[in-house]
């Protein structure tokens, strides 16, 4: 294994369903919509997982751009994530606990044919380390302080 970049978050829950981190100086809330107990103060942990994907996938076009001296004027993405929400709310389920899909779709205003856009789009995928630990397994390790 090469040059290994250990980035680290820190995430502290109270009382109620908030949820804080100070990330770099970025105060960021998870929070639950009020039908689901929460105050709705801030997005829940799986809107914020999608966004998230979709940002990195994002900032790796904007560097591709850069690098392939591709004039990137904008990017539009929408992500779907379907999933059974039986799991997590502790009811049996035979479907996995997380999104059984996620469908990624982008608009890219820039000088490139359709297929030009596809090609781009595709590559930047593949260079995303979030898209890259959602299709591959990445080993996650549990351990109490």
């Amino acid at each position: 294994m090469s040059a290994t970049k250990v980035i680290s978050v820190s995430a502290s829950m109270k009382a109620g369903c908030q949820i804080h981190a100070d990330i770099r100086g970025h105060k960021v809330t998870i929070d639950q919509p009020v039908q689901a107990g929460g105050t709705d103060a801030g997005p829940t942990p799986l809107e914020y997982f999608l966004f998230s994907l979709g940002g990195c996938i994002a900032s790796i076009a904007r560097l591709a751009a850069n690098q392939q001296r591709i004039e990137l004027r904008a990017m539009d993405i929408e992500i779907d994530g379907a999933m059974n929400p039986a799991g997590l709310l502790g009811k049996p389920t035979e479907d996995r606990n997380g999104f059984q899909t996620i469908t990624v779709k982008a608009s890219i205003d820039a000088d490139l044919s359709d297929e030009e856009k596809a090609t781009f789009f595709e590559a930047v995928c593949l260079r995303c380390p979030l898209h890259d630990n959602i299709m591959l397994q990445t080993d996650v390790i549990h351990r109490l302080n």
